[in-house]
């Protein structure tokens, strides 16, 4: 069941077209990759789906019904852009910010205790926001987006100024947050993430979308016959035979364990790589490499194909 779905949906801005008829569908309880460069349209549709701004036409759909100004209450949105008050207590405005979002005050108090422990940030309550860093105010933001658990969450550029240590912590909660049913979309250009956290994405070029599906599926559409080969056996004669049926790069050797790389002539099949194999030896491993979302991101904006030099 798909709990979001953009149809046809198109804004223009005097003679430029932000997004021309982009068309999205987010299961339930999935968490959606929304890709693109810099200017693609990603933050526009972001903002039509938060109605911060309306669609020129198209249409939208959340649960199956036309969104519409109440279902703004169901979402909760991280923008690009953090807009914490400066000068304010860290508890004071979470607190205030948490009611905002329908909580009483005691509730908010409640769940906000919880993720402060959770962040091991007790101790910023009564500091003030610009006595913290970028990633601690993030970590502030974030936790507000959450806080009134809505079902939809929407996260732009989430780990932007985190380190690793925070970025990891971060991608945990989301994971957690989707295991306890909400519903994800979020846009980034950390492909790595995008291959840790998504179920699925579209990618946004030029203000339309140029690929879109499942991250597995679309990483096997998108491989290259690039095989990774584990065996026990004389290496260089298993090389040397390996070599007619493609390109062989032998990456270590250890005793008797050969491990190579290769990949297949255009006429040559892969079951003909696993028979020649497993008469050359004891086979402990095969694999197909396939290509990086980051790759497969690169390859689609840029039109130039996927290096498969790369991969071999």
């Amino acid at each position: 069941m798909n709990y979001f779905e953009a149809k046809q949906v198109s804004k223009a801005y005097a003679h430029h077209k932000a997004i021309d008829g982009v068309s999205i569908q987010v299961a339930e309880q999935s968490i959606f990759g929304l890709l693109g460069p810099n200017g693609a349209g990603k933050t526009t549709l972001i903002r039509i789906i938060n109605q911060i701004i309306g669609p020129d036409t198209g249409e939208l759909f959340l649960k199956g019904e036309p969104l519409q100004p109440h279902h703004t209450e169901l979402i909760g949105y991280l923008p690009e852009e953090r807009g914490l008050y400066k000068k304010m207590k860290v508890g004071e405005q979470a607190l205030y910010l948490a009611q905002l979002k329908g909580l009483t005050r005691d509730e908010a108090m409640r769940r906000l205790k919880l993720w402060f422990q959770k962040f091991e940030i007790e101790s910023w309550w009564n500091r003030k926001v610009e006595e913290l860093s970028k990633g601690m105010q993030q970590k502030i933001q974030f936790i507000v987006t959450v806080v009134h658990e809505p079902p939809l969450l929407i996260f732009d550029e989430p780990f932007s100024g985190f380190d690793p240590i925070n970025a990891e912590l971060l991608k945990n909660e989301i994971l957690e947050l989707r295991k306890n049913g909400a519903t994800i979309i979020f846009s980034t250009h950390n492909m790595a993430s995008v291959e840790e956290l998504c179920d699925d994405i579209a990618l946004i070029n030029q203000s339309k979308v140029i690929l879109e599906g499942n991250v597995a599926f679309i990483k096997k559409q998108y491989g290259s016959d690039n095989f990774l080969v584990k065996m026990r056996g004389a290496c260089d004669t298993s090389a040397t035979a390996l070599s007619i049926l493609g390109e062989v790069k032998a990456t270590a050797m250890k005793d008797d364990l050969c491990i190579f790389k290769i990949e297949l002539k255009p006429e040559v099949d892969v079951n003909e790589l696993l028979k020649t194999i497993m008469q050359m030896g004891r086979v402990v491993g095969f694999e197909e490499i396939l290509p990086s979302m980051n790759e497969i991101f690169i390859s689609k904006v840029t039109g130039n194909g996927i290096n498969k030099k790369i991969l071999a």
